[in-house]
């Protein structure tokens, strides 16, 4: 139980921007126990999309926040990050799972006010199919496969 609260909390800080990395805990344990893919999936999946949800909420209040000293992001950078997200539209959250582009695909989405369902429909399409392929690529490989 304790190894499934392990890969909830590293995906769900992965999606934020923690430096967490879920595929290398999720791995592992797919290894470890390969029958429990199922259920692997799912925690890793659920952890990692409420972490987007994070994201995503923190976009909604963003507005409120700007101009502050502290806050971690320039006016420019957000204006390039908006006009980048307003090209490629919501479909661009399909790319959600990639490291780097991910974690502020999210954070864009709220502040642009995407409908939750969509938001949460496309990211869950997107982190859930990275873990699925994931998980195939190493149950392939410790099947010898």
């Amino acid at each position: 139980m304790l190894s499934l609260w392990a890969l909830f909390f590293s995906a769900f800080g992965a999606a934020t921007l923690l430096p967490l990395q879920s595929e290398a805990v999720l791995v592992g344990l797919l290894l470890r126990d390969p029958d429990a893919w199922l259920i692997l999936l799912a925690v890793a999946t659920l952890g990692n999309v409420l972490g987007s949800i994070v994201n995503w909420l923190l976009g909604r209040a963003i507005d409120r926040l700007r101009g502050r000293r502290w806050f971690p992001f320039s006016a420019a950078q957000l204006d390039r990050a908006q006009h980048r997200y307003q090209r490629w539209g919501q479909w661009s959250l399909l790319l959600s799972w990639m490291p780097v582009i991910g974690d502020p695909l999210t954070l864009i989405a709220g502040i642009l006010r995407e409908p939750f369902w969509r938001f949460l429909l496309l990211v869950t399409v997107a982190k859930g199919g990275r873990y699925l392929i994931l998980a195939l690529i190493t149950l392939g490989w410790f099947n010898g496969q």
